[in-house]
């Protein structure tokens, strides 16, 4: 039984009353394709998406992305930063804070109508701080009509991968859309799902039957897996990655593209060993003209604060998975800037 408690207004409602401008529409269209040119091979840079596990207060994240557009300034010749705007979390038991999107204060019940409001608000208010449009996760994908008009980037979650309805809206996104690999850690099921996210669809969506031409610029993320007993089990190695390049290869998939994702099962959530393993791959495409030419970036879970805490009394410190800290992050980023 399902209890009606408050409509939720279409997208084409709400994107009327927060409204992006016209000036902060032409920023994001020119970061739609700094982005879609590394995913392309058209532009040697790195793409690192980086930022908080997840936003869940609005000072703390806007103070984090003012401070990625100040860097971003002294490395833009040699990355593309995207900021983590993380508003839907995902939660392995069903249970728990799910992000900004349905509760946009953390210590209150669900809250989606304000929820929505509130983000498009903090997208915005973001571009207009640092001139940097974000990135998201398509937790939703009903959901995801509310932002995508301010998102330069949309990742499709490991638990998500293989969900029909997930490879289906990704495939008449029309920004880069990054597809993780599934909690097993199957190559397979992922460059299936980035095969299905390319391709042209028809299907029921909202109400309508709609119809897509497939997204060109669908692509891989390699997060780790997890094995039965629950034991992390790494894949940003150079043999998994050029394993990935050859699935890619045989596939006939357009534009081969992987992102890094250096927490998560790659980390084991240790969240220092983010640097470790960004400085790994940096090696590797050193290295390697081939691993080089697939590898197009990294994501890095990020903060003003390192680790995390289970309430929000710390400023700017993750209340979801641990992050690194401003400081080892400045660091990290300017180091792989001087590498690419």
């Amino acid at each position: 039984m399902f209890e009606r408690q408050i409509r939720i207004p279409d997208p084409e409602e709400i994107l009327k009353a927060v409204p992006m401008s016209e000036e902060l529409r032409k920023i994001k269209e020119a970061r739609d394709v700094l982005v879609s040119d590394v995913i392309t091979g058209k532009s040697d840079k790195l793409i690192l998406i980086v930022g908080p596990c997840s936003a869940h207060e609005e000072k703390p994240v806007l103070d984090y992305i003012e401070r990625l557009g100040k860097l971003n300034e002294r490395v833009k010749d040699r990355i593309v930063i995207i900021p983590r705007l993380y508003t839907n979390k995902p939660r392995t038991l069903g249970v728990g804070y799910k992000g900004m999107f349905s509760q946009p204060d953390p210590t209150k019940s669900e809250d989606i109508l304000n929820g929505i409001y509130t983000i498009r608000r903090l997208n915005i208010k973001a571009i207009e701080i640092s001139g940097l449009s974000a990135a998201d996760e398509m937790l939703y994908p009903t959901n995801i009509h509310y932002v995508e008009d301010l998102l330069t980037y949309i990742a499709v979650g490991a638990r998500s991968c293989e969900n029909q309805l997930h490879r289906l809206v990704a495939s008449g996104i029309d920004v880069s859309v990054g597809v993780k690999n599934p909690m097993s850690g199957s190559v397979i099921a992922m460059l299936n799902s980035v095969y299905a996210a390319q391709s042209g669809q028809v299907f029921k969506l909202n109400g309508w039957q709609v119809k897509t031409n497939g997204n060109p610029l669908a692509h891989c993320i390699l997060r780790g897996a997890v094995d039965g007993y629950g034991n992390d089990i790494p894949n940003f190695h150079y043999e998994t990655v050029m394993h990935v390049a050859e699935g890619y290869a045989e596939s006939g998939l357009k534009n081969p593209a992987i992102i890094i994702d250096a927490n998560h099962s790659n980390s084991a959530k240790k969240f220092k060993q983010q640097i470790r393993i960004c400085e790994e791959v940096m090696q590797n495409r050193l290295y390697d003209r081939d691993f080089k030419k697939i590898v197009k970036g990294f994501m890095v879970e990020s903060f003003i604060e390192e680790g995390n805490q289970k309430d929000d009394s710390v400023y700017g410190k993750s209340i979801t998975d641990p992050c690194l800290g401003w400081k080892d992050t400045e660091r990290l980023i300017l180091d792989i800037a001087e590498k690419a």
